[in-house]
């Protein structure tokens, strides 16, 4: 449930309803906790309820423990829970267009799409349309109706949505939407103020006990803002943004509920920090940074990553920076290594897999299109592929079973299938052989590593262990 009208600090429960007989009169209700609330955006906040009982109706309503619960109370009226397969579920003001994202349109996935075929609804009241500019994946880009365009204030709290459009020109039935317009000047606030010369953007699900390390150390080499987009976690992640946050590190946790929806998260991260961020980044909790050029010359590391980006700050035509991964094993361990993945994995396989990148979010191509953590461009720019010998991105993707198995469960990409699909069981997003069971193979922790690779282990020691103790700051 998305709303405006739920209030944190109040106990509340899910009710669901079944008709006993033919008459209205006859209800059963049944009640059940709500799970979490949590905040979506400035306005509203979002309560998950679980899946209806057997039997009963897709109408799910909130109500304040304590209040009886009578048929039709509901704090968003009597509406049917619709379909997350077919949804408009986020919108974002971007000048004099607004950008929608919307499941269900099954458009082509990596590929700009033909945007004729779509149109904008906006209810404000009474119907505006307008037509799209740009679609790609899951975001499609409109115009603003006049009169918001003249007065974009009007847009605050106004639905929207996405038509398809036929080749006669007229309008099928408009998406289901939970896509509200806010003017929030989060986005705007930082925009005649100094920006921020790197930040970085992920998205990820129950990864709490991963940032800390993650953050404290590519902070050391310069991160100056990082973007959280939770997708759904319930492992106390807020906890840890907000202890980060007290040890001053400029982290803020943006609630995403949309399941499989990453590369459209990406693109609404990189419209929020355009106006804050120079440069951003887009990789995961288990992507570390590596300079190894530095580190064997004995030069300090503090800031490489930002004096590196910044070198390509007035470039007239770079406007994204590509790194390669190094793909490390769980090299020989079985238990996840306490003083945190740079020191204790040091086996990887020798070729690397794909790359990382980081972007200039003013210079992107207006459908926001990625693919792999890396965008279309604006026509004009082009990317900067980073020597192995000057920056490498050292990948803990194949950790202690213990850690492996927790991806399991799900994926947050959008065209990447979850293990337990049996799709493409020889794509690099799998583990070679590992099948579509969370089921430990033999000698898994012997299992990718054909090098040892003991550099960022090094340095971290170098750089961050305390000379008395030891220990690292992550610990």
């Amino acid at each position: 449930m998305v709303s405006k009208k739920i209030v944190p600090t109040e106990s509340l429960d899910c009710i669901y309803y079944k008709l006993l007989n033919s008459s209205e009169k006859s209800v059963s209700v049944k009640i059940q906790p709500v799970l979490s609330i949590d905040e979506y955006d400035e306005f509203r906040w979002v309560a998950r309820c679980p899946l209806p009982p057997e039997n009963y109706s897709a109408i799910v309503d909130l109500k304040r423990r304590g209040v009886v619960a009578e048929r039709r109370w509901s704090f968003r009226g009597n509406e049917t829970v619709h379909s997350w397969e077919k949804m408009a579920y986020a919108a974002v003001l971007d000048g004099k267009t607004v950008v929608v994202f919307v499941k269900g349109l099954n458009l082509r996935p990596h590929k700009e799409s033909d945007h004729t075929h779509f149109r904008c609804q906006f209810d404000e009241g009474f119907v505006l349309m307008t037509d799209a500019v740009a679609a790609a994946q899951e975001v499609v880009r409109c115009l603003l109706p006049r009169s918001i365009r003249t007065n974009p204030t009007k847009a605050q709290g106004i639905r929207v949505t996405v038509v398809h459009v036929n080749a006669n020109g007229r309008d099928y039935a408009p998406v289901p939407s939970v896509a509200r317009i806010y003017n929030s000047n989060s986005y705007q606030q930082r925009k005649n103020k100094r920006k921020y010369e790197l930040c970085v953007c992920t998205m990820l699900w129950n990864q709490a006990s991963s940032i800390r390390e993650w953050i404290m150390y590519h902070s050391w080499l310069g991160v100056e803002r990082w973007f959280i987009y939770d997708n759904n976690s319930d492992d106390g992640i807020q906890d840890v943004v907000k202890e980060l946050n007290l040890q001053n590190y400029n982290v803020s946790r943006h609630n995403w509920p949309w399941v499989k929806t990453q590369e459209a998260g990406f693109s609404h991260c990189a419209l929020r920090a355009r106006n804050e961020c120079k440069w951003v980044g887009f990789f995961d909790v288990d992507e570390f940074f590596h300079f190894p050029r530095n580190h064997r010359r004995g030069i300090p590391g503090q800031n490489s990553l930002k004096s590196l980006v910044a070198n390509f700050s007035s470039s007239k035509t770079v406007a994204e920076i590509r790194t390669s991964c190094h793909s490390f094993g769980p090299s020989g361990l079985s238990s996840h290594p306490v003083e945190g993945v740079t020191v204790g994995y040091t086996c990887r396989l020798q070729s690397p897999e794909r790359h990382k990148s980081i972007v200039r979010p003013d210079l992107l191509n207006t459908t926001l299109l990625n693919v792999v953590h890396h965008f279309r461009l604006r026509a004009g720019y082009r990317y900067m592929n980073m020597p192995e010998s000057i920056a490498v991105i050292n990948h803990y993707k194949y950790q202690v079973w213990e850690a492996f198995r927790a991806k399991f469960f799900r994926r947050v990409a959008t065209y990447v299938v979850d293990w337990q699909e049996n799709q493409n069981t020889g794509s690099k997003d799998r583990a070679p052989g590992l099948g579509t069971e969370a089921i430990e193979p033999p000698n898994w922790r012997l299992q990718f590593c054909e090098v040892w690779d003991t550099g960022l282990r090094d340095f971290v020691l170098a750089n961050f262990a305390d000379p008395a103790t030891g220990s690292l700051p992550w610990e």
